[in-house]
């Protein structure tokens, strides 16, 4: 973790950031190896629902998620808790986040070093460094959200909750997986 001075400065924030060192290598020899974290959010008619994820970058597959009607570090800590229950990774796994100041603070950072994980962020301003996590936003808003209109945020949960976990893990093929799913291609080679 780097220290904090004014060229690490980003989205108002005071809390230290991480130096890259995922670097763009979004491919892992096995799962457990590196994870993308971010957030997005979706409108419905109650409002923004604020969706945190966590992805192990081998097979692309959402290992944590969260929702809340608030962006805040609670949220992100959340999705992060969910991958480590499910997942149990080794140390030294690679954790790539932005620098947002849910994934600057120290609880969530503090969080990573206490289960010996490694914190990479992207660098200022650079989209392309967290590439993995943002298009599994883009697949999930053009192949659901975009398509609908949720009344409710429990509506737009319980949607996301069937399309993370009753499809994009377990049944959607990719093509960069010789177009198998997250689920089966962990199966396969992991």
């Amino acid at each position: 973790m780097s220290t904090t001075d004014d060229t690490d400065l980003i989205s108002h924030h005071t809390w230290p950031v991480a130096p890259n060192i995922l670097d763009q290598e979004f491919t892992a020899n096995a799962p457990d190896q590196k994870w993308g974290a971010d957030i997005s959010y979706i409108w419905t008619r109650e409002g923004w629902l604020y969706l945190a994820i966590v992805m192990d970058l081998f097979a692309r597959r959402v290992v944590g998620w969260a929702v809340s009607d608030r962006l805040h570090r609670g949220l992100a800590l959340s999705a992060l808790r969910k991958a480590l229950i499910m997942r149990r990774p080794n140390k030294g796994l690679i954790h790539h986040s932005d620098r947002g100041s849910q994934y600057c603070s120290i609880d969530y950072q503090a969080e990573l070093i206490s289960h010996g994980i490694q914190i990479s962020m992207s660098g200022k301003g650079n989209c392309y460094d967290n590439a993995m996590v943002e298009t599994f936003f883009k697949t999930l808003k053009a192949e659901m959200v975009w398509r609908t209109t949720f009344q409710t945020r429990a509506e737009a949960t319980q949607a996301i909750a069937q399309y993370i976990d009753g499809f994009y893990n377990p049944v959607r093929r990719h093509s960069a997986l010789d177009y198998r799913s997250p689920i089966q291609f962990e199966k396969l080679m992991g």
